[in-house]
């Protein structure tokens, strides 16, 4: 199902459903929100938070590599790309925190934009908050040890929009993070698109589509 309304609208629908799934779900739920960079996600994830007194956040992008693994690895050119995160480490953190409910509470990462890096214990997840909001590019993703994810999550939402509204946002956030015009539109095109088109073929194990143009 595609939900294609105002933004506060498509917001409000998904919060009526997450509402309606914490009446008859028994213990923790957490919910997924993928879709393509710079479609919104974080946006949508963080609006979902605060529409839920209690709700915590645990960002996919907390489980990025370290700069210097990926300069080990020869990968930093394609930072973002799906094997530049640290996918066993999500997945064990994810059935960590459906496990600890009521029980302790769940450190997890951030990732600081302006350094461009990874932090540690940069969010909590407290073993008192009933729903989890997890965001991120590969939730979807029916490979390797993002396979296992998608069976954690008690509703996966695909965040959409065009492509147009998505590479300007890009384009902004890079040259935000440091890099030149001209740098930013080629990391666009060369790796934000690649990782956006493999994103696209997840929407089919999605719940609904969400247009947040």
């Amino acid at each position: 199902m595609t939900i294609n309304d105002s933004r506060d609208s498509c917001l409000d629908l998904v919060v009526d459903d997450v509402t309606t799934l914490l009446d008859r779900a028994p213990g923790r739920v957490v919910v997924g929100i993928t879709g393509p960079p710079g479609a919104g996600k974080s946006t949508m994830a963080l609006a979902m938070v605060a529409s839920f007194g209690g709700a915590a956040y645990l960002p996919m992008d907390g489980f990025h590599l370290s700069n210097a693994a990926l300069d080990r690895l020869g990968c930093r050119d394609r930072k973002g790309a799906i094997d530049t995160f640290d996918a066993a480490g999500y997945l064990a953190t994810l059935v960590r925190v459906a496990g600890e409910f009521g029980r302790r509470d769940v450190y997890v990462p951030a990732f600081d934009r302006r350094l461009d890096e990874p932090i540690a214990a940069g969010h909590i997840v407290p073993a008192a908050s009933r729903l989890v909001i997890t965001e991120g590019n590969y939730l979807g993703v029916p490979d390797g040890d993002w396979a296992a994810v998608r069976p954690l999550l008690n509703r996966l939402y695909y965040v959409d929009c065009s492509p147009q509204v998505r590479r300007e946002r890009l384009v902004v956030r890079h040259i935000d993070g440091g890099r030149t015009s001209e740098e930013a539109q080629a990391w666009v095109n060369e790796v934000d698109e690649l990782n956006a088109r493999l994103i696209a073929t997840t929407r089919q194990f999605c719940d609904r589509v969400v247009d947040r143009c």
